[in-house]
Protein backbone atom coordinates (compact mmCIF):
# COMPACT_ATOMS: atom_id res chain seq x y z
CA UNK A 1 0.00 0.00 0.00
CA UNK A 2 1.57 3.00 -0.63
CA UNK A 3 2.09 4.62 2.30
CA UNK A 4 0.47 8.40 2.70
CA UNK A 5 2.60 11.24 4.36
CA UNK A 6 2.46 13.02 7.63
CA UNK A 7 0.46 15.70 6.50
CA UNK A 8 -2.01 13.95 4.69
CA UNK A 9 -2.56 11.68 8.17
CA UNK A 10 -3.50 14.88 10.30
CA UNK A 11 -6.31 14.97 7.85
CA UNK A 12 -8.10 11.99 10.29
CA UNK A 13 -9.21 11.82 13.14
CA UNK A 14 -7.92 9.65 15.73
CA UNK A 15 -10.36 7.11 15.49
CA UNK A 16 -9.86 6.56 11.86
CA UNK A 17 -6.08 6.46 12.30
CA UNK A 18 -6.53 3.39 15.50
CA UNK A 19 -8.79 1.05 12.96
CA UNK A 20 -6.12 1.46 10.31
CA UNK A 21 -3.49 0.19 12.71
CA UNK A 22 -5.79 -2.69 13.34
CA UNK A 23 -6.08 -3.42 9.71
CA UNK A 24 -9.81 -2.85 9.64
CA UNK A 25 -9.29 0.50 7.06
CA UNK A 26 -6.75 1.33 5.24
CA UNK A 27 -5.65 5.63 4.81
CA UNK A 28 -5.67 5.29 1.51
CA UNK A 29 -9.58 4.00 1.02
CA UNK A 30 -10.04 6.85 4.04
CA UNK A 31 -8.54 9.00 2.26
CA UNK A 32 -11.24 8.41 -1.11
CA UNK A 33 -13.83 8.26 1.32
CA UNK A 34 -12.88 11.90 2.79
CA UNK A 35 -12.21 13.20 -0.69
CA UNK A 36 -16.20 12.30 -1.50
CA UNK A 37 -17.29 13.87 2.10
CA UNK A 38 -15.54 17.46 0.96
CA UNK A 39 -17.12 17.43 -2.14
CA UNK A 40 -20.08 17.04 -0.41
CA UNK A 41 -19.20 19.30 1.78
CA UNK A 42 -18.52 21.65 -0.85
CA UNK A 43 -22.07 20.90 -2.53
CA UNK A 44 -23.61 21.87 0.50
CA UNK A 45 -21.63 25.38 1.92
CA UNK A 46 -24.23 27.30 0.34
CA UNK A 47 -27.20 25.66 0.47
CA UNK A 48 -29.59 27.69 3.06
CA UNK A 49 -32.11 25.90 5.07
CA UNK A 50 -35.59 28.02 6.06
CA UNK A 51 -39.30 27.90 6.50
CA UNK A 52 -42.23 28.85 8.64
CA UNK A 53 -45.02 27.32 11.15
CA UNK A 54 -48.62 29.00 9.88
CA UNK A 55 -51.77 28.71 12.66
CA UNK A 56 -54.77 30.73 12.94
CA UNK A 57 -57.72 31.29 14.98
CA UNK A 58 -60.85 32.14 12.83
CA UNK A 59 -64.14 33.43 13.96
CA UNK A 60 -67.58 33.51 11.46
CA UNK A 61 -70.42 34.72 13.26
CA UNK A 62 -73.20 32.64 12.76
CA UNK A 63 -72.19 29.34 11.33
CA UNK A 64 -72.79 27.05 14.26
CA UNK A 65 -73.42 23.64 12.68
CA UNK A 66 -76.42 21.98 13.24
CA UNK A 67 -77.79 18.47 13.04
CA UNK A 68 -78.83 19.29 9.18
CA UNK A 69 -75.21 19.63 8.22
CA UNK A 70 -72.50 22.66 8.19
CA UNK A 71 -73.28 26.30 6.82
CA UNK A 72 -71.93 27.56 3.26
CA UNK A 73 -68.73 29.80 3.72
CA UNK A 74 -67.31 31.77 1.12
CA UNK A 75 -65.64 30.08 -2.03
CA UNK A 76 -61.69 31.21 -1.98
CA UNK A 77 -59.03 29.29 -1.80
CA UNK A 78 -58.47 27.63 1.53
CA UNK A 79 -61.43 29.47 3.52
CA UNK A 80 -61.90 27.84 7.03
CA UNK A 81 -65.21 28.00 9.51
CA UNK A 82 -64.22 28.57 13.06
CA UNK A 83 -61.63 27.09 14.79
CA UNK A 84 -57.85 26.84 15.17
CA UNK A 85 -55.88 25.52 12.51
CA UNK A 86 -52.33 24.37 11.58
CA UNK A 87 -52.40 26.00 7.95
CA UNK A 88 -49.11 25.01 6.64
CA UNK A 89 -45.44 23.52 8.20
CA UNK A 90 -43.05 24.68 5.44
CA UNK A 91 -39.40 23.55 5.41
CA UNK A 92 -37.24 24.98 2.13
CA UNK A 93 -33.52 24.55 0.93
CA UNK A 94 -31.56 26.78 -1.32
CA UNK A 95 -28.33 26.54 -3.32
CA UNK A 96 -28.72 29.67 -5.31
CA UNK A 97 -26.76 30.38 -8.15
CA UNK A 98 -23.03 31.90 -8.36
CA UNK A 99 -22.27 34.47 -10.81
CA UNK A 100 -20.46 31.88 -12.80
CA UNK A 101 -21.77 31.71 -16.60
CA UNK A 102 -23.00 28.39 -16.44
CA UNK A 103 -24.14 28.76 -12.46
CA UNK A 104 -26.57 25.67 -10.97
CA UNK A 105 -28.31 25.35 -7.86
CA UNK A 106 -31.73 24.02 -6.71
CA UNK A 107 -34.62 24.73 -4.65
CA UNK A 108 -36.65 22.25 -2.55
CA UNK A 109 -40.17 23.01 -0.27
CA UNK A 110 -41.83 20.71 1.76
CA UNK A 111 -45.16 21.54 2.43
CA UNK A 112 -47.86 19.88 5.25
CA UNK A 113 -51.14 21.67 6.38
CA UNK A 114 -54.46 22.26 5.35
CA UNK A 115 -53.02 25.19 3.12
CA UNK A 116 -50.66 23.03 1.18
CA UNK A 117 -50.79 23.03 -2.30
CA UNK A 118 -51.63 19.53 -3.97
CA UNK A 119 -48.56 17.71 -4.21
CA UNK A 120 -47.89 15.05 -1.79
CA UNK A 121 -45.92 17.40 0.49
CA UNK A 122 -43.73 18.64 -1.93
CA UNK A 123 -44.39 22.50 -2.82
CA UNK A 124 -41.58 23.32 -5.00
CA UNK A 125 -39.04 21.75 -6.40
CA UNK A 126 -36.69 22.41 -8.91
CA UNK A 127 -32.91 22.66 -10.64
CA UNK A 128 -31.66 26.26 -11.59
CA UNK A 129 -29.53 26.43 -14.45
CA UNK A 130 -27.82 29.58 -16.17
CA UNK A 131 -27.07 29.93 -20.11
CA UNK A 132 -24.71 32.65 -20.84
CA UNK A 133 -26.67 33.88 -23.81
CA UNK A 134 -26.82 37.32 -24.10
CA UNK A 135 -27.92 38.40 -20.52
CA UNK A 136 -27.53 35.18 -19.26
CA UNK A 137 -31.23 33.13 -19.67
CA UNK A 138 -32.15 31.54 -15.59
CA UNK A 139 -33.68 28.09 -16.04
CA UNK A 140 -36.20 26.13 -13.45
CA UNK A 141 -36.83 23.18 -14.28
CA UNK A 142 -38.88 20.86 -11.98
CA UNK A 143 -41.89 21.93 -9.91
CA UNK A 144 -42.48 25.50 -9.83
CA UNK A 145 -44.59 28.32 -8.90
CA UNK A 146 -47.25 29.77 -11.68
CA UNK A 147 -45.66 32.89 -12.90
CA UNK A 148 -49.09 35.27 -12.49
CA UNK A 149 -50.72 36.42 -9.49
CA UNK A 150 -50.39 39.45 -6.75
CA UNK A 151 -50.14 36.60 -4.25
CA UNK A 152 -48.53 33.87 -3.37
CA UNK A 153 -48.83 30.15 -1.99
CA UNK A 154 -46.72 31.10 0.99
CA UNK A 155 -49.06 33.07 3.37
CA UNK A 156 -45.69 35.52 5.38
CA UNK A 157 -45.46 36.60 1.83
CA UNK A 158 -48.96 37.88 1.62
CA UNK A 159 -50.19 41.20 2.92
CA UNK A 160 -53.50 39.60 4.02
CA UNK A 161 -53.81 36.15 5.96
CA UNK A 162 -56.71 35.10 3.58
CA UNK A 163 -56.83 34.42 0.23
CA UNK A 164 -57.95 36.91 -2.64
CA UNK A 165 -60.02 35.37 -5.38
CA UNK A 166 -58.04 36.37 -7.81
CA UNK A 167 -56.02 33.07 -6.58
CA UNK A 168 -58.21 31.49 -6.17
CA UNK A 169 -58.98 31.22 -9.73
CA UNK A 170 -55.21 31.37 -10.82
CA UNK A 171 -53.20 27.86 -11.44
CA UNK A 172 -51.16 27.47 -8.64
CA UNK A 173 -47.40 25.37 -9.47
CA UNK A 174 -47.20 24.21 -13.13
CA UNK A 175 -44.31 21.15 -13.63
CA UNK A 176 -42.15 22.00 -16.94
CA UNK A 177 -39.23 24.37 -17.70
CA UNK A 178 -39.70 27.65 -17.41
CA UNK A 179 -36.93 30.53 -18.62
CA UNK A 180 -36.38 34.06 -17.63
CA UNK A 181 -34.19 36.78 -19.11
CA UNK A 182 -33.25 40.15 -18.29
CA UNK A 183 -33.16 42.49 -20.69
CA UNK A 184 -31.90 45.39 -18.84
CA UNK A 185 -32.98 46.88 -14.93
CA UNK A 186 -36.54 47.65 -16.56
CA UNK A 187 -36.98 45.15 -18.66
CA UNK A 188 -37.64 41.08 -17.90
CA UNK A 189 -39.76 38.18 -19.81
CA UNK A 190 -40.91 34.89 -19.26
CA UNK A 191 -41.76 31.96 -20.75
CA UNK A 192 -42.41 28.31 -20.06
CA UNK A 193 -44.01 24.94 -21.21
CA UNK A 194 -45.48 22.50 -18.28
CA UNK A 195 -47.61 19.58 -17.80
CA UNK A 196 -51.13 19.80 -19.48
CA UNK A 197 -52.88 19.12 -15.78
CA UNK A 198 -51.22 22.05 -14.25
CA UNK A 199 -54.37 24.40 -14.92
CA UNK A 200 -55.91 25.10 -11.82
CA UNK A 201 -55.97 24.97 -7.52
CA UNK A 202 -58.06 22.23 -7.26
CA UNK A 203 -55.93 19.63 -9.61
CA UNK A 204 -52.84 18.13 -8.44
CA UNK A 205 -49.61 20.21 -9.90
CA UNK A 206 -47.25 17.35 -9.86
CA UNK A 207 -46.49 15.04 -12.00
CA UNK A 208 -50.36 15.11 -13.47
CA UNK A 209 -50.21 14.86 -16.95
CA UNK A 210 -53.13 14.72 -19.54
CA UNK A 211 -54.79 12.13 -21.40
CA UNK A 212 -53.14 12.78 -24.34
CA UNK A 213 -49.70 13.59 -23.63
CA UNK A 214 -48.95 15.59 -26.31
CA UNK A 215 -50.82 18.35 -24.77
CA UNK A 216 -49.27 20.92 -22.15
CA UNK A 217 -49.29 24.35 -20.86
CA UNK A 218 -47.38 27.42 -22.41
CA UNK A 219 -47.12 30.61 -20.61
CA UNK A 220 -45.27 34.35 -20.39
CA UNK A 221 -45.47 37.22 -18.59
CA UNK A 222 -43.53 40.67 -19.55
CA UNK A 223 -42.27 42.24 -16.22
CA UNK A 224 -41.74 46.04 -15.98
CA UNK A 225 -39.83 47.89 -13.13
CA UNK A 226 -39.41 51.94 -12.86
CA UNK A 227 -35.68 53.02 -12.91
CA UNK A 228 -34.20 54.92 -10.13
CA UNK A 229 -34.77 58.01 -12.56
CA UNK A 230 -38.15 58.02 -11.78
CA UNK A 231 -38.60 59.66 -8.57
CA UNK A 232 -40.86 58.53 -5.74
CA UNK A 233 -42.20 55.62 -8.59
CA UNK A 234 -38.52 54.09 -8.24
CA UNK A 235 -39.35 50.47 -8.16
CA UNK A 236 -42.76 50.59 -9.35
CA UNK A 237 -43.79 47.49 -10.91
CA UNK A 238 -46.38 46.41 -14.36
CA UNK A 239 -46.51 42.26 -14.77
CA UNK A 240 -48.71 41.40 -18.00
CA UNK A 241 -48.72 37.34 -18.20
CA UNK A 242 -51.20 34.79 -19.77
CA UNK A 243 -51.36 30.92 -19.44
CA UNK A 244 -52.97 28.43 -21.91
CA UNK A 245 -54.32 24.98 -21.91
CA UNK A 246 -55.91 23.41 -24.55
CA UNK A 247 -58.94 20.52 -23.71
CA UNK A 248 -58.14 17.29 -22.96
CA UNK A 249 -60.13 14.06 -22.75
CA UNK A 250 -61.08 12.48 -19.08
CA UNK A 251 -62.33 9.08 -17.52
CA UNK A 252 -65.85 10.78 -17.84
CA UNK A 253 -65.41 12.60 -21.34
CA UNK A 254 -64.46 16.13 -21.24
CA UNK A 255 -62.05 18.80 -19.68
CA UNK A 256 -62.03 22.16 -20.50
CA UNK A 257 -59.40 24.23 -21.51
CA UNK A 258 -58.18 27.13 -20.05
CA UNK A 259 -56.73 30.74 -20.64
CA UNK A 260 -55.71 32.78 -17.94
CA UNK A 261 -54.59 36.38 -18.16
CA UNK A 262 -53.21 38.60 -16.11
CA UNK A 263 -52.18 42.15 -15.58
CA UNK A 264 -50.87 43.38 -11.76
CA UNK A 265 -48.71 46.62 -10.74
CA UNK A 266 -47.28 47.84 -7.30
CA UNK A 267 -47.07 51.38 -7.04
CA UNK A 268 -44.91 53.41 -4.57
CA UNK A 269 -46.70 56.87 -3.62
CA UNK A 270 -45.30 60.26 -2.58
CA UNK A 271 -45.75 59.49 0.75
CA UNK A 272 -42.92 56.49 1.51
CA UNK A 273 -44.68 54.05 4.06
CA UNK A 274 -47.59 53.66 1.76
CA UNK A 275 -47.73 51.85 -1.19
CA UNK A 276 -50.49 50.54 -3.63
CA UNK A 277 -51.73 47.51 -5.87
CA UNK A 278 -54.04 46.71 -8.32
CA UNK A 279 -54.49 43.03 -9.82
CA UNK A 280 -56.77 41.37 -12.54
CA UNK A 281 -57.31 38.24 -13.30
CA UNK A 282 -58.96 36.43 -16.31
CA UNK A 283 -60.31 33.42 -16.69
CA UNK A 284 -61.36 31.79 -20.29
CA UNK A 285 -63.29 28.62 -20.25
CA UNK A 286 -62.79 26.95 -23.32
CA UNK A 287 -65.85 24.41 -24.67
CA UNK A 288 -67.22 22.92 -21.38
CA UNK A 289 -68.88 19.80 -22.59
CA UNK A 290 -71.60 18.59 -25.01
CA UNK A 291 -74.13 20.18 -22.32
CA UNK A 292 -72.35 23.46 -22.87
CA UNK A 293 -70.57 24.01 -26.03
CA UNK A 294 -69.71 27.30 -25.56
CA UNK A 295 -67.11 29.32 -23.59
CA UNK A 296 -67.21 30.12 -20.29
CA UNK A 297 -65.96 33.47 -18.03
CA UNK A 298 -64.57 34.62 -14.94
CA UNK A 299 -62.85 37.96 -14.02
CA UNK A 300 -61.74 39.70 -10.98
CA UNK A 301 -59.91 43.09 -10.17
CA UNK A 302 -58.52 43.93 -6.82
CA UNK A 303 -56.96 46.68 -5.06
CA UNK A 304 -54.37 46.55 -2.28
CA UNK A 305 -52.91 49.24 -0.16
CA UNK A 306 -50.34 48.58 2.72
CA UNK A 307 -49.18 51.13 5.14
CA UNK A 308 -45.59 50.56 6.92
CA UNK A 309 -46.46 52.57 10.04
CA UNK A 310 -43.34 51.30 12.05
CA UNK A 311 -40.88 48.84 11.19
CA UNK A 312 -42.88 46.43 13.05
CA UNK A 313 -46.61 47.63 12.64
CA UNK A 314 -48.10 47.66 9.48
CA UNK A 315 -51.91 48.35 7.89
CA UNK A 316 -53.00 46.18 4.70
CA UNK A 317 -56.28 46.38 2.69
CA UNK A 318 -57.64 44.67 0.17
CA UNK A 319 -60.76 45.14 -2.08
CA UNK A 320 -62.51 42.76 -4.83
CA UNK A 321 -65.27 42.63 -7.12
CA UNK A 322 -65.27 39.11 -9.02
CA UNK A 323 -67.94 38.85 -12.03
CA UNK A 324 -68.71 35.37 -12.05
CA UNK A 325 -71.87 35.82 -14.56
CA UNK A 326 -71.12 33.71 -17.16
CA UNK A 327 -70.60 30.34 -15.23
CA UNK A 328 -73.49 28.29 -14.12
CA UNK A 329 -74.10 25.83 -11.77
CA UNK A 330 -74.76 23.06 -14.73
CA UNK A 331 -71.14 23.88 -15.81
CA UNK A 332 -69.66 23.17 -12.46
CA UNK A 333 -66.65 21.14 -14.28
CA UNK A 334 -65.41 24.62 -15.38
CA UNK A 335 -65.91 26.32 -11.82
CA UNK A 336 -62.96 26.54 -9.95
CA UNK A 337 -65.37 28.09 -7.28
CA UNK A 338 -68.57 25.87 -7.76
CA UNK A 339 -67.57 23.18 -5.62
CA UNK A 340 -67.24 25.24 -2.69
CA UNK A 341 -69.79 27.02 -2.68
CA UNK A 342 -72.48 26.71 -5.56
CA UNK A 343 -74.31 29.79 -5.03
CA UNK A 344 -71.35 31.59 -6.82
CA UNK A 345 -73.02 30.69 -9.98
CA UNK A 346 -74.21 33.50 -12.19
CA UNK A 347 -73.66 35.86 -9.51
CA UNK A 348 -71.03 38.42 -8.50
CA UNK A 349 -69.39 38.79 -5.01
CA UNK A 350 -67.22 41.78 -3.88
CA UNK A 351 -65.05 40.98 -0.53
CA UNK A 352 -63.10 43.73 1.29
CA UNK A 353 -60.06 42.22 3.83
CA UNK A 354 -58.59 45.09 6.73
CA UNK A 355 -55.55 43.32 8.57
CA UNK A 356 -53.17 44.44 11.62
CA UNK A 357 -49.58 43.39 11.53
CA UNK A 358 -47.41 43.41 14.02
CA UNK A 359 -44.22 41.61 15.22
CA UNK A 360 -44.41 41.56 19.01
CA UNK A 361 -41.63 38.55 19.05
CA UNK A 362 -38.39 38.04 17.01
CA UNK A 363 -39.10 35.86 13.65
CA UNK A 364 -42.60 36.14 14.42
CA UNK A 365 -45.37 37.54 12.40
CA UNK A 366 -48.32 38.58 13.56
CA UNK A 367 -52.20 39.29 12.18
CA UNK A 368 -55.40 40.56 13.11
CA UNK A 369 -57.70 40.43 10.00
CA UNK A 370 -61.40 41.12 9.38
CA UNK A 371 -63.27 40.64 5.83
CA UNK A 372 -66.62 40.84 4.78
CA UNK A 373 -67.99 38.80 1.77
CA UNK A 374 -71.22 39.44 -0.28
CA UNK A 375 -73.07 38.56 -3.15
CA UNK A 376 -75.40 40.76 -5.29
CA UNK A 377 -77.90 38.09 -6.09
CA UNK A 378 -79.95 35.72 -3.26
CA UNK A 379 -77.99 34.29 -0.43
CA UNK A 380 -74.51 31.94 -0.34
CA UNK A 381 -73.79 32.46 3.42
CA UNK A 382 -74.76 30.55 6.42
CA UNK A 383 -77.69 28.35 7.03
CA UNK A 384 -81.21 28.90 9.05
CA UNK A 385 -81.68 26.25 12.01
CA UNK A 386 -82.51 23.11 10.62
CA UNK A 387 -82.95 24.06 7.00
CA UNK A 388 -81.18 21.86 4.19
CA UNK A 389 -77.33 22.18 4.04
CA UNK A 390 -78.34 23.65 0.33
CA UNK A 391 -80.46 26.60 1.72
CA UNK A 392 -77.94 29.55 2.42
CA UNK A 393 -79.82 32.16 4.32
CA UNK A 394 -78.06 35.12 3.77
CA UNK A 395 -75.36 37.28 1.40
CA UNK A 396 -72.87 38.30 3.87
CA UNK A 397 -70.12 36.68 5.64
CA UNK A 398 -67.86 38.32 8.44
CA UNK A 399 -64.53 36.70 9.55
CA UNK A 400 -62.23 37.76 12.09
CA UNK A 401 -59.01 35.91 12.31
CA UNK A 402 -56.14 35.87 14.24
CA UNK A 403 -53.02 34.52 12.13
CA UNK A 404 -49.49 33.77 14.24
CA UNK A 405 -46.54 32.16 11.62
CA UNK A 406 -42.82 32.03 12.98
CA UNK A 407 -39.95 32.00 10.20
CA UNK A 408 -37.03 30.65 10.64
Amino acid sequence: MKKLNVKNQRKFNQWTVALAAVGVVSLASAARADEKMSMVQTALSNTTIGGYVDTAATWRPGTDQNAAGGPNIPAYSFSKNDGFSLNAIDIALDHPEDESPWAAGYHVEFMLGQDAVPGAGIRTAYLTLRTPVGNGIDWKIGVWDTIIGYESSSDPLNPNYTRSYGYSIEPTTHTGILGTYKVNDMVTVQAGVADGSNVGTPVAAINGTSATESQKTYMGDLQLTAPDSAGFMKGATLTLGAINCVDSATATGHAPGTTSFYAGTTLPTPIAALKVGAAFDYLDIHDSGPTNPGNDSMWVVGLYTTYQATDKLSFNLRGEYMNNGEISAASNISNPLAPVNTAYALNQVEELTATVQYQLWANVLSRVEFRWDHVEHGNAFGQAEGAPVSTPNRANDFLLALNVIYQF
